[in-house]
């Protein structure tokens, strides 16, 4: 019979932490600890940085599992897309500005083969490029997660269309309509109303 080995712990409490899991902790707590993102000047908050990097994370397993991928590779590659901007409060270039601090933060926390590391830095640092369609697969992943992960709060729709090209704004909405239909959900509506 075969005996499934269970780790004793729970909620990231101990030390014996998988890879990812750090990376989940740290980041959480790289949030948590920001003065930047308390700032009046900040573009963000700790709260969207907590709650986004939460739902892409969730949403990085979801279709790594669809799409038969690495979980870990997407998990993380998610929790750290948008790095830059929980250390710098600023959106601007920051998948461009990301991959290097996610290499950094992967490097200290150890146990990523450069390989690896690569991988999830070349999908951070690509990942606003949402009109650009690729063979890579992690960078794909990353482009769809962060975007179909903001089609489901109130509002987003609104600040798309503020903030962005009606061009890239027809590509958010087709990848969002291609998530919906690789989860097997109703086209519309594309983006939360109310």
């Amino acid at each position: 019979m075969n005996k499934i080995k269970f780790r004793d712990h729970h909620h990231y409490k101990d030390g014996g932490l998988l890879r990812s899991e750090k990376v989940e902790r740290k980041i959480i707590e790289i949030i948590l600890n920001s003065a930047t993102l308390d700032s009046s000047e900040s573009e963000s908050s700790k709260v969207w940085e907590l709650k986004h990097s939460s739902g892409c994370c969730q949403l990085a397993r979801i279709l790594a599992q669809k799409r038969n991928l690495n979980c870990e590779i997407a998990e993380v590659s998610a929790l750290l897309h948008d790095i830059y901007v929980v250390k710098s409060g600023k959106y601007q270039d920051h998948a461009k500005l990301g991959a290097p601090l996610s290499e950094d933060l992967l490097n200290h926390i150890g146990g990523f083969t450069l390989k690896e590391i690569k991988k999830i830095s070349k999908a951070i640092y690509y990942h606003s490029e949402k009109e650009i369609y690729t063979n890579e697969p992690y960078v794909e992943l990353i482009k769809d997660v962060d975007v179909f992960d903001c089609s489901l709060y109130i509002n987003a729709e609104g600040y798309y269309r503020l903030h962005k090209l009606e061009i890239i704004v027809d590509e958010y909405i087709k990848r969002i309509k291609k998530v919906r239909q690789e989860l097997n959900l109703p086209e519309e509506p594309v983006f939360r109303q109310r």
